[in-house]
């Protein structure tokens, strides 16, 4: 297995972790548990904004076209509508 599949391998990998940890957070009522799920949430969002950093300036993930002002504009107003 070559560096860009394991690389991008592992930021599916850590994408899925991130909604499991999100899916704990909701559904967790003791107050203490919810902030050290965040925390290990946080750290690993942090990790994985570096790896794709560096996976992006090797040129292994694709990423989108940036948003336009006018995208974000209407998303923020769908969001504000929820």
């Amino acid at each position: 297995m070559d560096e860009k599949t394991m690389v991008n391998d592992m930021l599916e990998e850590i994408k899925e972790k991130l909604a499991c940890y999100q899916r704990a957070i909701c559904e967790t009522e003791n107050i203490e548990l919810r902030q050290t799920l965040k925390q290990l949430r946080d750290n690993m969002e942090s990790f994985q904004y570096e790896l794709f950093k560096a996976s992006s300036s090797k040129g292994y993930y694709s990423s989108v076209l940036p948003a336009t002002e006018k995208d974000l504009q209407k998303v923020r107003k769908e969001l504000e509508n929820l």
